[in-house]
């Protein structure tokens, strides 16, 4: 006898979530909001809260239920180890509740006073790099979120060269191997790059005959709505030059992928190949899965992004002015580039071999 289980229409927080849609969130946003406004709910059905009045400690109780509840088994297999969410993530979700709230109250489902007792007054003392303080330093008092967890900053994971021409070498497939060479040349984001279409793809020397007057061999990232559901975060279209390495690989791929009629027809670039629905174009799921396998047989972690923080990391390296890098990553903000400067464990080193040398020169002198 299978039990029925009822779900409840919850209109406020569907109205949120069609406003991120209205804002031009991309689905993968829209989504991952969804899953923490619904985590937030049934805790609430669950607990007897009211979603729409939560006071500071009931917050902070969801807040610890949050890391303290184990997660569900994935797959079929139960793990020997439970695992448990992040603080990080936890204060993620607490974070988009807030949002829900605010949203609540400017629609009058929410009293001021709730909003106003879930953040409080902060002053900058110390400002990141690029902050306008404003003239009178006004843009100094925020407001912060109170419920939240004191977390360290995370470290941004990337991979060296060795490691992508790794990757490159363990992939059995040519789609797979473009993708990653694609990714690691460009800086793209997943997104972008599971949103191309053919006719993005300019790769002759030049390519006046079709109205570009971009030289060279280059790709064009668009913002648009895909089948796949895939998403250009940058509302800017922009090119981006491409080496012969992406140019030589893309031929190959074309020539696996003539080899399934199904993907004819298809204009996006990257579709399936080897699993149903074929022709269809390549999902966020079917890439995680892709570089997963390839992580495993390469024998260390490996996620698109990591892709596009190594590609920043290494045109920075090499002195590239900072505004040509922001421009080829599609930030609108230059602060947004912090995130992919790494310093190596060789950087370091070099810089205290270099002040050693000189300290020896000066000795002999």
């Amino acid at each position: 006898m299978s039990s029925t289980v009822f779900y409840d229409f919850h209109v406020e927080a569907t109205a949120y979530l069609a406003a991120l849609r209205a804002r031009d969130c991309s689905p993968n946003t829209e989504r991952a909001y969804a899953g923490r406004i619904a985590l937030y709910l049934s805790y609430c059905v669950r607990t007897g809260m009211d979603w729409a009045a939560p006071t500071v400690w009931q917050l902070g109780a969801f807040l610890r239920w949050l890391v303290e509840q184990p997660l569900p088994p994935r797959g079929r297999l139960a793990p020997v180890e439970p695992r448990f969410r992040a603080e990080g993530t936890a204060n993620h979700i607490v974070t988009t509740v807030c949002e829900l709230l605010r949203f609540g109250c400017l629609h009058g489902w929410v009293a001021p006073e709730v909003v106003a007792r879930l953040s409080q007054t902060k002053f900058l003392a110390f400002m990141p790099d690029g902050f306008d303080p404003g003239e009178d330093n006004q843009f100094r008092t925020v407001r912060t979120t109170l419920v939240k967890f004191k977390v360290a900053v995370p470290g941004y994971e990337w991979l060296d060269r060795e490691q992508i021409d790794e990757l490159i070498r363990v992939a059995t497939r040519e789609r797979d191997r473009f993708l990653v060479i694609l990714l690691a040349d460009t800086a793209m984001r997943i997104g972008e790059a599971l949103g191309l279409r053919r006719e993005d793809m300019h790769l002759l020397a030049t390519s006046r005959e079709f109205g570009c007057m971009f030289e060279g061999p280059h790709v064009h990232v668009r913002r648009r709505r895909n089948a796949n559901g895939a998403w250009a975060k940058a509302r800017k279209p922009r090119p981006i030059p491409v080496t012969t390495a992406v140019v030589d690989s893309y031929i190959d791929y074309q020539l696996e992928r003539d080899l399934v009629p199904e993907a004819t027809d298809c204009d996006l670039v990257f579709v399936n190949l080897f699993h149903a629905p074929l022709g269809e174009g390549m999902k966020y799921d079917t890439a995680k899965e892709m570089f997963d396998r390839l992580a495993q047989r390469a024998g260390f972690t490996a996620r698109p992004h990591m892709l596009r923080h190594s590609a920043a990391t290494e045109l920075l390296r090499q002195g590239t002015d900072r505004s040509v890098v922001q421009e080829l990553l599609g930030h609108v903000s230059q602060r947004s580039m912090e995130v992919y400067t790494h310093v190596a464990d060789k950087d370091k080193r070099a810089a205290v071999d270099a002040v050693a040398a000189a300290r020896t020169t000066k000795g002999r002198n």
